[in-house]
């Protein structure tokens, strides 16, 4: 379980005054799947930060099964139990998908496990498991391999940003399926930050965060409804692949 207490983030801003990005965040995940949604510059993708030590809350307590992990760096949160799949993966020239999915899963794996690992994800084994992570690779199929990555590591929270962006419509409609497929066998909480309804539409819990702020928070059932009719704090479903 994951808790936020009174979690701040303040920047200087241009004037050199000061500028609150996250505003006394308090929340509580349990759940096994969570969807954090809202409009662009709300403060979504900074809050994923702060939870996997990419950035340091200005003030402020987190906690991961009761564990204050605050003050722990982005290295030493991946080894409590946190994994973060970036907005744009980051390609590793030198190293093969192998290699990848080896170090996420912490030990020696064989050929044949990390090949599970891609089937999961849809990708033929035998293509990509010796490929390099370099610009060969579009943005869909890097998407894939990171999710591979973490579906390796296993850990008790999974957090990804925006993982639809930057990928085709059949890149997405895969995706979906196996965000479906984590749902169903991680033991741990996976937290998605999206605007697209299809992903927030398999989620157990819709957390809408503007300025800076939870502005809404509950059931698929409870939140959609007022998001799609626009009715709700903010309305954040621009676009549906």
């Amino acid at each position: 379980m994951l808790e936020l207490k009174h979690i701040t983030y303040t920047v200087e801003d241009e004037n050199g005054g000061s500028l609150d990005i996250l505003k006394d965040i308090n929340l509580t995940i349990d759940e096994r799947f969570v969807a954090i949604t809202g409009p662009n510059g709300g403060g979504k993708s900074t809050l994923a930060k702060v939870i996997a030590g990419i950035i340091t809350p200005t003030s402020g307590q987190i906690l991961l099964d009761g564990e204050d992990i605050t003050d722990l760096s982005i290295t030493q949160r991946a080894q409590a139990g946190i994994s973060f799949a970036f907005q744009q993966p980051v390609r590793f020239k030198g190293l093969t998908v192998k290699d990848l999915i080896t170090l996420a899963a912490g030990r020696d794996i064989t050929v044949s496990e990390a090949c599970g690992y891609l089937s999961e994800v849809g990708l033929c084994a035998r293509e990509y498991i010796h490929r390099e992570i370099n610009a060969s690779l579009s943005g869909g199929e890097l998407k894939r391999i990171e999710i591979a990555m973490i579906m390796a590591r296993g850990t008790r929270l999974s957090i990804f940003d925006e993982p639809e962006a930057g990928i085709d419509l059949w890149s997405f409609n895969n995706l979906i399926q196996v965000f479906e497929k984590m749902h169903e066998k991680l033991g741990g909480s996976i937290m998605i930050i999206s605007h697209q309804e299809r992903i927030l539409n398999i989620a157990d819990r819709v957390i809408v965060v503007a300025d800076g702020q939870i502005r809404n928070e509950g059931s698929r059932e409870d939140i959609l409804p007022g998001l799609l009719a626009g009715s709700a704090p903010c309305s954040v479903l621009t676009g549906k692949l």
